[in-house]
């Protein structure tokens, strides 16, 4: 009986260490695709945020980032980050799949949505002017070299960030720095390189409003980046079958949800205090909220929840700060991207050693938690210059040869119709059968005049302008004592027929 009974041990041991691999690999793939659904709230996002004449070509851009991402992710990226063959900077087997063992699939689908989240912020600061080639470049430059380099650098166990001097190694669990302070630079020199909008600054350098077309819009994306961020932050754990893996997630997630509602309410009630206009701003609230999830990002595993909320609060500071600072710049960020992921990015790779309760400064005070310090502002700056120098690059390279920026006569007449043919919201889709028409039309609904094709196209807000106009003109003649005369107006039979109004 024995032998069996170790034979039957052996065969369960293995089954158990299958199950226990397949719900990591289960665990993963759940994640990333709710964190892939975050492409849908910064579609949402961007399109609220920017004028109607330009909603179909950022909602393309936020389309592509996922479709031209996955190959080029596939092609190149996966193998710069996490090829099996590496050195110190950058990894380089496992390009198109060469050698890749399936049991890796998941492992790229997760890193995949976090490289087009990276290419996604892009968009957005360079959004109502960029010309579509440059787009198409740029992501690909992104999603397949820039941040691969840096996934490289920091979460892969060769890369230099990750094997520091005295064995400390970068703290950053969910990508403040390797995600959104790639993201953001290259969003800060995109769009300093690019150039404001038409009409956004005076002739004295003055900043003026160009607002988006749909707050509601803007309201969807942020309810949905906030949900994906639960999965961006606790699926970074990579893992759900050994022990401890459901409490670090759950730390992550209660974090994320602190961290990112006292940013919220810090900015808010700074921006009512009188730092700016003084009223209740929603949109302030909404990027206030996602400075704090991006703040968090870094040290989510690794925090209290009291030190979640201080990350928050400062965050509150900081996407205010930020965004005034670029603004100051004269750098126009349509979705104040710079602000929320490289500003609210740089402050959580700051605040992991400041604020961790295993290592951070604040609780333990000691001469490896300033290492760990020193070794967080290096990995910073060095994101910083990595993606600074590439976009400097590249984007000065597209802007020297005229493929950045479309021209001034398309920007002004926005990009949706000329470049893609698509308009957003076509005037042919809107309005009825039931038109205003009160000088031509006999026919009566409800007390007023209406016609067939009497004002096709138009939209229905100015139906009812035109008939309460006229409705308006009637009671000022009635009230004079003019009387109407009698009209003409077309029969069923097509002969013309006096119709008194």
């Amino acid at each position: 009986m024995e032998p069996n009974v170790t034979v039957d041990l052996l065969v369960l041991n293995d089954q158990l260490a299958a199950l226990r691999t397949n719900a990591d690999m289960f665990f993963l793939l759940i994640m990333a695709c709710l964190i892939f659904f975050m492409q849908a709230g910064f579609a949402f996002l961007e399109a609220g945020s920017v004028r109607s004449k330009n909603t179909t070509n950022i909602l393309l851009k936020n389309l592509l980032d996922v479709c031209l991402g996955a190959v080029v992710y596939w092609a190149f990226g996966y193998a710069f980050a996490f090829g099996s063959e590496s050195n110190s900077f950058i990894g380089y087997r496992y390009f198109f799949f060469e050698s890749m063992p399936a049991d890796n699939y998941s492992h790229w689908f997760f890193h995949f949505v976090f490289a087009a989240t990276a290419a996604t912020i892009v968009s957005g600061a360079m959004a109502e002017r960029t010309d579509f080639m440059a787009y198409l470049i740029y992501s690909c430059v992104i999603t397949g070299f820039v941040y691969p380099v840096v996934t490289h650098w920091a979460w892969d166990g060769s890369g230099w960030l990750a094997n520091g001097p005295d064995g400390i190694a970068y703290q950053d669990f969910a990508g403040s720095g390797v995600v959104h302070m790639v993201g953001g630079t290259a969003a800060l020199f995109g769009a300093a390189i690019l150039g404001p909008r038409i009409g956004r600054f005076d002739a004295n350098g003055k900043p003026k409003p160009i607002e988006g077309h749909t707050v509601p819009n803007v309201a969807l994306g942020g309810f949905i980046l906030f949900f994906g961020f639960f999965a961006f932050n606790g699926g970074s754990q990579a893992s759900i079958s050994a022990e401890g893996d459901g409490v670090i997630v759950a730390t992550a997630i209660v974090n994320t949800i602190l961290s990112g509602s006292a940013g919220a309410l810090v900015a808010m009630v700074i921006r009512r205090a009188g730092f700016g206009t003084g009223h209740w701003s929603f949109l302030t609230a909404v990027n206030g909220g996602l400075t704090g999830m991006v703040a968090i990002c870094a040290g989510c595993n690794a925090v209290a929840a009291w030190g979640a909320i201080i990350i928050g609060i400062i965050s509150g500071f900081t996407y205010l700060a930020w965004s005034w600072l670029v603004l100051k710049c004269k750098v126009d960020d349509p979705l104040d991207a710079v602000a929320v992921h490289l500003g609210g990015g740089l402050w959580g790779v700051i605040s992991v050693p400041l604020l961790s309760y295993e290592s951070g400064i604040l609780t333990k005070w000691d001469l490896d938690s300033a290492k760990l310090l020193g070794w967080n502002l290096a990995g910073a700056g060095a994101i910083f210059g990595w993606s600074g120098l590439i976009s400097l690059i590249l984007f000065g390279v597209m802007r020297c040869i005229g493929i950045l920026r479309v021209s001034e006569e398309i920007e002004i007449k926005g990009l949706d119709i000329y470049k893609h043919g698509e308009p957003a919201y076509p005037l042919s889709a809107y309005g009825h059968g039931w038109s205003v028409d009160v000088e031509k039309s006999g026919k009566h609904v409800n007390g007023n005049a209406f016609t067939n094709g009497g004002f096709d196209g138009v939209l229905p807000v100015q139906v009812f302008h035109v008939s309460n106009t006229n409705e308006q003109a009637n009671h000022a003649n009635d009230a004079n004592g003019e009387k109407k005369q009698p009209q003409s107006s077309p029969s069923a039979d097509g002969n013309t027929e006096n119709t008194q109004m």
